[in-house]
């Protein structure tokens, strides 16, 4: 059975729909960047280990990488997913997990990566956004697509709005991605994943608002 540890700094309400989603295999741990963390309250009422990396604690982000990769391996997962986890990882860090470190983004990468998505896709004018489900590189928000989904930006659209209905799909995409890859549907190589194994329901693009 393979084993999931969950990174958080927040909320967590991508890390509620992980654990909501009846994913197989176990969730070993959720580890937060912040003590107070709403996120924590949620894991402990599912049962599930809850263990704080305070950055605040440390000097730098090597220090801080060391230290939350040693919390992580103690847990032995195969699969460390971001859910509104709000550190940069360094490069030694995210190496170290190559091919087992998800995130998702709220954009269509490779456009907008970084912050401030929402507002940045509706001054650029865009009819379509959304969010997207990655394997993690060094370079940030550019690792290999594993699915997106898309819905369309309203003519009314506040960062708010927009925000709220991208985020309903995040919940909905990041756990089918993290199922595949529990269940070793996912092949990647260079900048490229594809989905094996039965049918993926529709593909790797989710457009709900799309195809009305």
């Amino acid at each position: 059975m393979k084993s999931l540890v969950i990174l958080i700094s927040g909320r967590g309400s991508n890390m509620q729909a992980l654990i909501e989603a009846g994913l197989p295999g176990r969730i070993a741990a959720v580890i937060s960047s912040k003590p107070g963390a709403e996120g924590l309250e949620i894991a402990k009422m599912h049962g599930i280990k809850t263990r704080v990396v305070d950055q605040r604690a440390y000097p730098d982000r090597a220090a801080f990488d060391a230290a939350l990769a040693e919390e992580i391996d103690s847990c032995q997962p195969d699969l460390v997913a971001l859910a509104g986890f709000m550190r940069i990882l360094g490069s030694s860090f995210v190496d170290r997990y190559h091919g087992r470190l998800l995130n998702v983004h709220p954009s269509l990468l490779p456009a907008f990566p970084g912050l401030d998505t929402h507002a940045r896709a509706l001054q650029e004018g865009v009819k379509i956004h959304g969010c997207t489900v990655h394997f993690v590189t060094p370079q940030i928000d550019h690792g290999p697509i594993i699915i997106q989904a898309a819905v369309q930006v309203l003519p009314d659209d506040t960062t708010e709005t927009l925000a709220a209905r991208v985020l309903q799909q995040e919940h909905r995409i990041y756990p089918e991605a993290v199922r595949w890859f529990m269940e070793d549907r996912l092949e990647f190589s260079h900048n490229r994943v594809e989905v094996s194994g039965t049918a993926t329901d529709g593909a790797v693009l989710y457009s709900p608002e799309l195809h009305k």
